[in-house]
């Protein structure tokens, strides 16, 4: 390889990945740029907890890349603000979260009924899963986002004293990404 084509290979290569780094801080730009922030002192956080029963198929349960699963029996309850739900069974757990009765474990006849030809079952696995939302007053009306745990507790701290908190809207303002105390 030649000087002068070595010199294009490296200039094409720095051209590229100087147009990539360009590229991604649009990106960034357009993001960040898309946030807005809320303040209120009208809101609500919930963490709908789930317990499942769940049973994962394959044909060959060292190397089967796309295994099925299916679901059986399910438990959920709805926690608010922090605070014990009526029905809690369980908790509170190391993230402050109550969680409801075990659901029926499947027994081997309704895991050998989903079982198709030549597939081998794993033993019955208890999923747990938690949705987090966040609800507030908007100019006169009730938003209702998707949230995480971060945020859930910000709530449940602040909402005994009920102290405005200022919400932090995720991309095109459909989640709710960061709650602290407004100033």
């Amino acid at each position: 390889m030649s000087l002068k084509s070595l010199y294009f290979s490296v200039s094409h290569y720095l051209q590229r990945r100087q147009f990539l780094v360009f590229l991604v801080s649009v990106c960034v730009a357009v993001v960040l740029s898309s946030c807005d922030t809320v303040t209120t002192d009208q809101y609500d956080a919930t963490a709908l907890t789930t317990l499942t029963w769940q049973v994962q198929y394959s044909t060959d349960p060292v190397n089967d890349k796309q295994p099925r699963f299916e679901e059986f029996a399910s438990n959920s309850l709805l926690n608010r603000n922090g605070e014990k739900p009526q029905n809690a069974v369980i908790g509170p757990d190391d993230k402050g979260l109550w969680w409801p009765k075990l659901p029926p474990r499947p027994s081997i006849d309704e895991v050998e009924q989903r079982q198709k030809a030549g597939e081998q079952a794993s033993k019955p696995e208890l999923l747990r899963i938690v949705k987090y939302e966040m609800t507030y007053q908007q100019s006169g009306q009730k938003v209702t986002l998707p949230t995480n745990y971060d945020v859930y507790r910000q709530v449940a701290r602040a909402y005994p004293s009920r102290k405005p908190l200022q919400l932090t809207l995720g991309v095109n303002n459909a989640s709710v990404t960061k709650a602290k105390l407004a100033d």
